[in-house]
């Protein structure tokens, strides 16, 4: 799972944390950090089929060198009498949520912009037109045709992330001035996108263009991660498959030292826009 916006070593926008199933991926990590170039698992966990040879050998040899009897039973989940984590905002309507996460937008250094279905189109025009925008990478993602935004986006120089050419993506995702997805969850908390990596959707175009664009479905928002954390439980539960990369995604890049100088950019974009659409 990859938190991106507030890095666990205290970087505002990698909150990054990887689990990796390849060992390409375990060697990048292993190599101080998750590399741009590494292998993605989660754009390539659609190939993973879950098929794990010799598991009981390996694990009855563990329980063996540990000289204890092999645990065979889940544990139990406490089910706890409290859970104040779901009480957070849960009075609130769509439209405070969107207010929420508006609010939160400005401690982020995050610009938001608001707009109609039908006016997408023009609403993200002006969000590049304001970037000084020529070059753009985006997900190959079906919602950019359903949302009517793969008009706009033939005025400029478009890459679309391939995940049969992952060096040629990562090379676009570099040059490119803005990097632009969906937002599968929108966390009103933290003014936090969630985006579930896959095939066609690479962590490099959210990553490493200038700028970040997050279109936002007001259907997708949420009043914090518990809601982000239900569901992807739920999905697992409903033997859905379910990314190996999620990245949280929290603003542009804001990292500060010791002495709270706050810097922007430096584990990733300069700036980022958040287009909430109300797609109702």
């Amino acid at each position: 799972m990859s938190l991106q916006g507030k890095s666990v070593d205290g970087a505002s926008r990698g909150e990054s944390v990887e689990t990796a199933g390849y060992s390409d991926s375990l060697r990048a990590v292993g190599q101080g950090g998750i590399s741009a170039d590494a292998p993605s698992v989660g754009e390539h966990s659609s190939k993973l089929r879950g098929q794990v040879a010799n598991r009981d050998q390996f694990l009855d040899r563990l329980a063996k060198n540990f000289d204890r009897e092999r645990v065979t039973e889940k544990p139990v989940r406490p089910d706890w009498g409290l859970k104040p984590q779901w009480e957070v905002f849960s009075e609130l309507s769509s439209d405070e949520l969107v207010e929420v996460l508006k609010s939160q937008c400005l401690l982020v250094h995050t610009e938001v912009m608001e707009t109609k279905r039908a006016e997408l189109g023009e609403t993200l025009k002006k969000a590049l037109e304001r970037g000084e925008c020529q070059s753009v990478i985006t997900w190959k993602d079906p919602r950019f045709v359903e949302f009517g935004l793969d008009k706009v986006l033939g005025e400029y120089e478009v890459s679309e992330w391939n995940s049969e050419d992952r060096s040629g993506s990562i090379a676009a995702a570099e040059r490119a001035d803005v990097g632009i997805t969906f937002s599968d969850i929108t966390l009103a908390e933290s003014a936090t996108v969630v985006l579930f990596s896959g095939e066609g959707k690479g962590r490099s175009v959210s990553l490493l263009p200038r700028d970040y664009i997050a279109v936002i479905p007001k259907s997708t928002i949420v009043p914090r991660i518990t809601q982000a954390a239900a569901e992807i439980d739920r999905r697992i539960a409903a033997g859905e498959r379910v990314a190996s990369c999620v990245n949280f995604i929290s603003g542009p890049s804001n990292s500060a030292d010791i002495e709270m100088s706050l810097v922007v950019g430096v584990h990733g974009p300069v700036h980022a826009t958040y287009i909430i659409v109300d797609d109702a």
